[in-house]
């Protein structure tokens, strides 16, 4: 038997198998790599599936988020992936995401920042842009909806209070949270932010609609204005 042949995951015990291992034991008896290693379906000639994801895996500080930022033409830069791979763990994560966003949106209701953060961390929290949201919200604090207001650059994004107290009327919302986020992940709330914020809030007081919260939020953790009494 040849390096290449060894190498192979058909040659593994069946219980180390990742495939195998799954059926006979559940996936949750699965390391990332060895999960990872089952949607690469196989590995290059020199290492095994397995070996690859835990390549891929180190260079990504061991982090499934780190991972899930990787473009197509990132992920064909290790050798040993190609488009198809690529493509395969790039669907496979946005999915997650996906999962994440949609579990998130299921309990609407807003009872403090955290579940704020908890809805709008999947959203924005990963963005390498600036994005501002508004969080509409009826008289039992549950979400109407959400609206993209602005989408900017790395620094900072415009928001049109007109667009805003418009959709809120629309909407029927009698009281609004702001959210936007800091792809830098500095938790600080700038000058800027606090401008913006006092001037949408004396906007909504004048039409009888509240502004509960502002949240910056980035990929791990959050400032909320109220709760830091700088609303």
């Amino acid at each position: 038997m040849d390096k290449n042949e060894k190498l192979s995951i058909k040659n593994w015990a069946q219980d180390d198998r990742p495939r195998e291992k799954l059926l006979q034991k559940g996936k949750l008896s699965l390391s990332d790599s060895e999960l990872i290693a089952i949607l690469l379906g196989s590995g290059s000639r020199n290492e095994s599936a397995v070996e690859l994801a835990r390549r891929i895996l180190v260079a990504s500080k061991n982090s499934l988020n780190e991972l899930g930022k990787l473009s197509v033409q990132q992920l064909c830069n290790f050798k040993g992936i190609g488009p198809a791979k690529a493509v395969g763990i790039v669907a496979a994560l946005e999915l997650g995401r996906r999962r994440r966003l949609e579990e998130a949106v299921t309990n609407l209701k807003i009872s403090s920042s955290l579940s704020v953060f908890e809805m709008m961390q999947p959203v924005i929290g990963e963005l390498p842009h600036e994005e501002f949201w508004i969080l509409y919200l009826n008289n039992n604090n549950s979400v109407i909806e959400r609206f993209q207001v602005s989408k900017g650059g790395i620094t900072g994004t415009l928001v049109d209070v007109r667009i805003t107290l418009r959709k809120a009327l629309e909407l029927g919302a009698v009281s609004l949270i702001l959210c936007h986020n800091h792809p830098s992940g500095n938790l600080k709330a700038s000058d800027a932010d606090k401008q913006l914020t006092k001037k949408l809030k004396t906007a909504a007081e004048s039409l009888d609609i509240k502004v509960l919260d502002h949240l910056i939020v980035t990929e791990k953790s959050y400032l909320s204005f109220a709760d830091e009494g700088i609303l």
